[in-house]
């Protein structure tokens, strides 16, 4: 198990929640008697990097929302997280803002009419950058996770996507599937 005993879970991320259900992050740490909280550190329209162009199907470069986010558990970063959305769907809505949203970006995007039914996600492992490492308050030769997923709407058309930067001596990932 990671150092901190911390075990990351998707699905509370990928759903939904009704009016009054609080941000699934701060519950799942609440949970363990713990404190989750984020920092929306930027949000707006940018040029799409090449990576988020091919998951989201747009032209690298088109314009694309993007909400990036500190994640932190008892005040220690946890998690870097960049969630993007295409302009279509984001462009001009509490999405391209830094202000919490009531219900979640999930709960938003369903109420546009955009229903994630899909997820794809990538881990992988590697070294994070200069300003991941000290954003992320890991030492010098400390690897990271770095999960990505593209979330898809009914019509196979990409809603979101996420990358994210853990550091993977504090983190890890499960990934529960009922089959049958």
């Amino acid at each position: 198990m990671a150092a901190s005993g911390w075990v990351s879970t998707s699905l509370p991320y990928l759903m939904p929640r009704g009016a009054g259900q609080g941000d699934p992050w701060a519950a799942e740490a609440a949970a363990l008697g713990r404190r989750g909280t984020q920092r929306i550190v930027h949000a707006g329209e940018v040029p799409a990097p090449a990576d988020v162009a091919a998951l989201l199907g747009v032209a690298e470069d088109d314009p694309v929302v993007v909400r990036r986010r500190l994640i932190l558990l008892d005040e220690e970063p946890s998690e870097l997280t960049d969630t993007y959305y295409p302009a279509a769907i984001a462009g001009g809505t509490r999405l391209a803002a830094t202000a919490k949203i009531p219900g979640g970006a999930v709960g938003l995007l369903a109420e546009l009419g955009h229903v994630g039914v899909l997820v794809r996600e990538d881990v992988t492992a590697g070294m994070p950058d200069e300003e991941e490492r000290l954003a992320l308050r890991t030492a010098p030769g400390e690897p990271v996770l770095r999960l990505v997923r593209v979330t898809l709407d009914h019509e196979d058309r990409p809603i979101q996507a996420d990358r994210m930067v853990m550091p993977a001596l504090r983190q890890r990932l499960r990934y529960q599937i009922r089959i049958g």
